[in-house]
């Protein structure tokens, strides 16, 4: 979709379905890789498709691309559910999104889920990262940003998602290998116990 026809999703349907089929995957593998449960998957898409609609006219391209835009939006979007997701919410959101979408959606979404389940596992170790450098991590290994596009997306400078992406990516790698030999600390043997009167 050209850029500057961005701004008429709100108003146009036809501009609002070539962007929608241009995005829509991308946009359901990024919420499959965060969330397991394909209703509440279902339901954050619906979400950022709608808050894009929303602010639409507030994409600047000079600052990145359309894609980046977006996962900049969808980002804030799944951060705010997964703050604010309690019980209630949970029920209330099965129930309204198996309403909105029919057999072939399902079985598309149980799809994804499953085959984002190993990114699942990388997700919960990189939940002990600092949410900036987590975002940008995010973004390029999980979603394909360039680090610019990213840095869009996340509302830093370049550089400073390059030193985010950096520290993620060390901070990570740490984790996910455990410490090295190097850093373990040496065993040493006990003293043997002297007996008394030797």
């Amino acid at each position: 979709m050209e850029t500057q026809q961005l701004d008429q999703i709100g108003t146009d349907p036809e501009a609002f379905e070539a962007f929608y089929r241009e995005n829509v995957e991308g946009v359901q593998r990024f919420v499959a890789r965060r969330v397991d449960d394909r209703d509440r998957a279902a339901d954050l898409t619906a979400e950022i498709f709608l808050a894009a609609i929303a602010s639409a006219r507030t994409y600047d391209r000079r600052l990145g691309p359309p894609q980046a835009w977006l996962y900049g939006i969808a980002r804030v979007t799944v951060a705010a559910d997964r703050r604010s997701h309690g019980r209630e919410r949970a029920r209330i959101e099965r129930v309204r999104g198996s309403a909105l979408i029919g057999e072939d959606d399902i079985a598309a979404m149980d799809a994804r889920i499953d085959a984002e389940a190993r990114s699942r596992e990388l997700y919960a170790a990189m939940d002990r990262l600092a949410e900036g450098e987590r975002a940008v991590l995010e973004l390029v290994v999980l979603d394909g940003l360039s680090v610019s596009e990213a840095a869009v997306a996340a509302g830093v400078r370049p550089v400073t998602a390059r030193v985010r992406l950096y520290r993620a990516r060390r901070k990570l790698r740490a984790a996910l290998e455990g410490p090295s030999p190097s850093a373990r600390p040496a065993v040493t043997k006990p003293k043997p116990i002297e007996e008394e009167g030797s």
